[in-house]
């Protein structure tokens, strides 16, 4: 059967397809990554001009070998909102600095120690649901942007919705040639447009944004308290960054964690969250949606990556492109989103699939049903000022339970020990 041709990590692609194929990315991480700096109270511009810088941070201390764009985090969320009401937002800054610089020296141990030890905590039974929950816990999120889940929903948003869906959907099977590696940004165009007939697109603030404006940087400032309250969201940061780099792995058919090493991904992960942290900005973090864009358009050269972070750059400086930009509806973010997250989730399963797990062992049907009901049910356990809930949490009850697993091995005390 003939499929869609595979564009890899190390393939150069030519500036006519190079330029569509960044802008595509750079939307796919826009809606998500804009949101957070606006939760925090800080202009947007500042934060695309570290995204773009983090990822390019992040392709030169990764070799060009792991295809991953840094967005905002959302796990700082909570803690940081916390530090900002009580002492200001200088203050967050420098338990951004502290958590990325003990992420940097979790790196340094994992690069003296190895990384063969995520097979014992997390074997194929558990990583499938672990990845799978990171594109399964975002649904929600993908229906509250498109504005489905509001108490009154509107026509507007629900036809805006299913035109990018329905674009990025069929585009993504009928699609052939060129257009068919860029089905996310026609998608984006459809629904723009849609939206646009719509009347729920409002220029005013493009109209009043200026042309040229430099980034608001500003410097941290260092509290033990502060710092303390937002250190534990090294946990949740560690835990997503792994099933990341898995899935990705998995996407583009290489072992992300050997080569080039989850060392090396982790720090340039955690030292971009570090330099964020120094010059003003918000952590980043490896981006499920650009994962979504690579599963979906089978495009995974490292040049669109770092293109789209380019792009990113040079619109934290033009006042009026990022204030455009910024004018995509919910809905139509929300459109695409519904397929890049599905694409994650179903790329958990995958490794179930492609491990050839035997659900009929005990430990792998156990695993697997502990690790879905815990991510999906929304418990969740606190830790301080941080909340474990979700991927995290099941992340962290699979590692558990795998590692108890092992320890009975040990002893001889399972009943379905492999030879």
């Amino acid at each position: 059967m003939e499929g869609r041709k595979i564009i890899q990590v190390e393939d150069v692609v030519p500036v006519k397809l190079l330029i569509p194929l960044s802008i595509q990315h750079m939307f796919a991480m826009f809606g998500a990554s804009v949101l957070v700096p606006f939760l925090f109270g800080i202009s947007p511009a500042i934060v695309l001009f570290m995204n773009g810088v983090g990822t390019l941070l992040f392709i030169l201390v990764t070799k060009g070998k792991a295809p991953a764009y840094l967005g905002s985090s959302f796990a700082f969320l909570a803690p940081a909102g916390i530090v900002i009401s009580k002492m200001g937002y200088p203050y967050a800054l420098g338990g951004f600095v502290a958590v990325g610089f003990f992420g940097c020296v979790l790196a340094l141990i994992v690069y003296k120690f190895g990384s063969d030890w995520i097979d014992v905590v997390l074997p194929p039974a558990a990583m499938g649901p672990v990845v799978a929950l990171i594109g399964l816990e975002l649904s929600g999120n993908a229906a509250s942007n498109a504005g489905l889940l509001d108490e009154v929903i509107d026509p507007k948003n629900v036809i805006v919705f299913l035109v990018t869906l329905g674009a990025a959907v069929f585009g993504n099977i009928l699609f052939r040639g060129f257009l068919s590696v860029i089905p996310i940004l026609i998608a984006v165009i459809a629904g723009y447009g849609a939206a646009l007939c719509c009347g729920i697109i409002d220029f005013a603030e493009v109209a009043a944004a200026p042309f040229f404006a430099l980034p608001n940087f500003q410097a941290p400032k260092f509290n033990l308290e502060a710092i303390l309250i937002i250190l534990p969201v090294l946990l949740v940061i560690a835990s997503e960054h792994i099933g990341h780099q898995v899935v990705t792995g998995k996407i583009i058919g290489r072992d992300l964690l050997k080569d080039p090493g989850l060392h090396r991904s982790l720090f340039g992960d955690n030292f971009s969250t570090m330099l964020s942290g120094l010059i003003g900005s918000v952590p980043t973090t490896t981006y499920g949606e650009n994962i979504g864009v690579m599963a979906v358009t089978k495009v995974y050269s490292v040049r669109v990556i770092a293109g789209a972070a380019v792009l990113s750059i040079v619109c934290s400086f033009v006042g009026k492109l990022s204030t455009l930009i910024q004018t995509i509806p919910g809905p139509v973010i929300g459109g695409i989103s519904f397929l890049l997250y599905g694409m994650i989730g179903a790329s958990g399963l995958r490794i179930l699939v492609d491990s050839r797990v035997d659900y009929g062992r005990s430990r792998n049907l156990t695993l697997t049903s502990v690790i879905f009901v815990t991510g999906l049910s929304g418990i969740s356990v606190n830790i301080g000022q941080i909340q474990l809930t979700g991927m995290v949490l099941a992340c962290v009850v699979g590692m558990a339970l795998s590692l108890a697993f092992y320890v009975l091995d040990r002893f001889g005390l399972t009943n379905d020990r492999g030879e």
